[in-house]
C-alpha cells in the first residue's frame, strides 16, 4: 500500500492481515504497522468449514504481507510442535482439534503469528495502548469465557503451551452457593465469574443488574483474588481489564479496593497503594484490542 507524503514522495505501507477468532464470531481486518485497522469485517462462528470460507475469502487479493491470528482456546501456540496452529481441546462444538493455521496456509503464503487472542491482545497493548512502552504488562478478559495474557521481559508468556490464568482457583464468597459453569473444574475462576455464571446465578444478563445490585461486590471478590494472584506470581507493570463484563464500570473501583484490602500493603509499590487507578484500567485499544492484537502478532512475525 503506498502513502503520499507530499513533494511526490510515496513511501511503502506494510499491509497486515489480522483474525480475531472468537467463539462467538471470527473479526478480520486488514491494518498496518501502526496499529491501525483500515478494513475489517466480522463473521459468525459456525463450522470451520463454513466460516473459514468466509475468513479467505475476505483476505483474498488484499495483498497481505503477514497475517496474525489471535485466538479462542485451548490452542498450541508453539512453533515446531505437531499440533502447532491447531485449536485443540476446546468445548466450542466442530472447533476440537482444528488444524486454523494449516488451512490458512493453504491459502496465503505469507509469514503468520499465532497465539492466544488475550496474548496478543497484551502485545497490542504494550505496542499501541494502556501500557505503551512497558515490557511487562497482563491483559484479561471476562466475558464469555475469562482468559489472561502476559508479556513478561517483552515477550508473551509460553511454556509447555500458553497460560490458562482463567482456570485458577479461589476463594468462594461466604453468599455464594452456585455450582459453576466450568466443564472441567466447576467453580474455578471462570465458573464462578464469567458472563454465563453471572447470568445463571442471578437469572438475567449481567448488564441488566443495576448497578449497586449486590453481583458486582461479588464478581469483585473473585476478580480482585485473582489479580492478586497475578501480581505475586508476574509483578506486571500494568493490569488491563477488557471484555463484555468490564463494561460495567462500576466494577473497576470495587476490584481496586479489594485487591488492596487483599494485599494488606504487603507489595509496597505506588501503583498498588497512590496510583492503582492508572495501574487498572480498561484498554486503551478499546473495542479493537483484539483485533490490533492480531496486527501486532503479524508485525511481530515479519520482523523477526
Amino acid at each position: 500500500m503506498k502513502r503520499d507524503h507530499g513533494e511526490g514522495i510515496t513511501t511503502a505501507m506494510t499491509v497486515l492481515g489480522a483474525i480475531e477468532a472468537g467463539g462467538t464470531k471470527f473479526v478480520c481486518g486488514i491494518g498496518n504497522e501502526r496499529g491501525e485497522v483500515l478494513e475489517r469485517a466480522s463473521f459468525p462462528t459456525t463450522t470451520p468449514a463454513e466460516t473459514m470460507e468466509n475468513v479467505i475469502a475476505f483476505f483474498e487479493g488484499k495483498g497481505i504481507e503477514a497475517l496474525g491470528v489471535g485466538s479462542f482456546g485451548p490452542i498450541d501456540p508453539i512453533e515446531g510442535s505437531d499440533t502447532y496452529g491447531y485449536i485443540t481441546t476446546t468445548p466450542k462444538p466442530h472447533w476440537g482439534n482444528y488444524n486454523l493455521i494449516g488451512k490458512l496456509k493453504e491459502h496465503f503464503d505469507v509469514p503468520m503469528g499465532f497465539d492466544t487472542d488475550v496474548n496478543g491482545a497484551a502485545l497490542g497493548e504494550s505496542i499501541w495502548g494502556a501500557a505503551k512502552g512497558l515490557d511487562n504488562c497482563l491483559y484479561i478478559t471476562i466475558g464469555t469465557g475469562i482468559g489472561a495474557g502476559a508479556l513478561v521481559g517483552g515477550k508473551l508468556v509460553h511454556g509447555l503451551s500458553h497460560p490458562e490464568m482463567g482456570h485458577i482457583l479461589v476463594r468462594r464468597h461466604p453468599e455464594d452457593n452456585y455450582e459453576g459453569t466450568c466443564p472441567y473444574h466447576g467453580d474455578c475462576l471462570e465458573g464462578l465469574a464469567a458472563g454465563p455464571a453471572l447470568e445463571k446465578r442471578w437469572k438475567v444478563k449481567g448488564h441488566e443488574l443495576s448497578v449497586d445490585h449486590p453481583a458486582w461486590e461479588m464478581e469483585a471478590h473473585y476478580l480482585a483474588q485473582a489479580l492478586m494472584s497475578y501480581i505475586l506470581i508476574l509483578s506486571p507493570q500494568k493490569i488491563i481489564m477488557g471484555g463484555g463484563v468490564m463494561k460495567q464500570d462500576q466494577l473497576f473501583p470495587l476490584i481496586r479496593t479489594k485487591l488492596q484490602q487483599l494485599l494488606n500493603g504487603y507489595v509496597q509499590h505506588s501503583s498498588l497503594t497512590t496510583e492503582i487507578e492508572q495501574y487498572i484500567v480498561s484498554p486503551g485499544l478499546g473495542d479493537n484490542a483484539g483485533l490490533c492484537g492480531a496486527l501486532a502478532l503479524a508485525k511481530e512475525k515479519l520482523n523477526s
